[in-house]
């Protein structure tokens, strides 16, 4: 932030605004903010208000930065959320029928997609579906956020475009994990032993392959949090969501330190306590991890 072209106190200033001022008033109001001092110096006071609460205040909106991580918040958790309940609710069953049916149509038609949706940018899937769902057959709104408590139907025809795009690359890179990973588990002596002592598939599959081949997959999801969360500022653009990723781009473009630093954080934190719920999650699945 601090090397791009530009000074916020110019772009906070009209050009009115720098017409009246003088180099002095400036000053001054470039000490008020804090601009004036060393870059170490500025960073060391914000962390000093982080450990106390306060993660400033924005430049331009004279709001806290608080204040709008709390509005913007719980919209990315949402559609955030959806898109990766869909990322296991699709992909993970998508690559397991993958695994157990190798070589037939439905291994090659989830292969096909699974590779198709790694590969999508998913901004431009995002114009896409736009144009085709929005604007030429008119079947679901192409902008905007509504809470679910406040117009539930409205709010789940909105989400439908973003949550698919920003889900489609997590869908796919979880089916092709969970793939790859069921045909090493599938391959293992006791799942053989499984099947011989005639216990149905359903029966091998779900309680002696599943969760072995879970384990890579719990990984894969944990980072798919972070994507996720990268993947929402792309998404909020194109869709007009007003989250946490529209409100980073949003600092970024104006130069406002403290927005962007606070977006940062709590994207770092939220990271951050999904990794650690993922590690503790191997002991659950993984007895053999809970002795070592």
């Amino acid at each position: 932030m601090r090397t791009l072209p530009g000074d916020p106190l110019i772009m906070y200033l009209s050009q009115d605004d720098m017409a009246d001022f003088s180099t002095e008033e400036l000053d001054k109001l470039r000490h008020e903010w804090g601009m004036d001092r060393p870059m170490a110096v500025q960073y060391i006071d914000w962390v000093g208000g982080v450990l106390h609460g306060d993660l400033g205040t924005s430049m331009f909106t004279h709001v806290t930065v608080s204040s709008e991580i709390i509005r913007a918040l719980p919209k990315t958790l949402y559609i955030g959320s959806l898109a990766f309940l869909l990322s296991i609710i699709v992909g993970v069953p998508a690559g397991v029928i993958a695994a157990i049916r190798r070589g037939g149509w439905l291994d090659t038609v989830v292969t096909m997609f699974a590779n198709l949706g790694i590969t999508i940018p998913i901004f431009w899937m995002g114009i896409l579906t736009i144009y085709l769902f929005g604007l030429y057959l008119g079947w679901l709104p192409i902008q905007g956020y509504t809470s679910p408590l406040d117009d539930f139907w409205l709010s789940t025809r909105k989400i439908i475009l973003p949550v698919f795009c920003l889900s489609i690359f997590a869908v796919a890179a979880s089916a092709r994990q969970t793939r790859s990973s069921m045909l090493e588990v599938i391959q293992q002596d006791y799942i053989r032993f499984a099947y011989s002592k005639g216990l149905p598939e359903r029966v091998v599959i779900m309680r002696h392959a599943l969760k072995n081949g879970l384990i890579p997959v719990i990984t894969l999801k944990g980072m798919h949090v972070s994507m996720l969360f990268g993947g929402s500022v792309l998404i909020e653009t194109v869709f007009n969501i007003p989250g946490m990723g529209r409100l980073a781009v949003d600092g970024v473009f104006s130069l406002d330190y403290a927005i962007v630093q606070g977006v940062i954080l709590i994207i770092a934190a939220v990271v951050t306590i999904s990794n650690l719920v993922v590690d503790i999650s191997y002991g659950w699945f993984d007895p053999r991890v809970r002795y070592r």
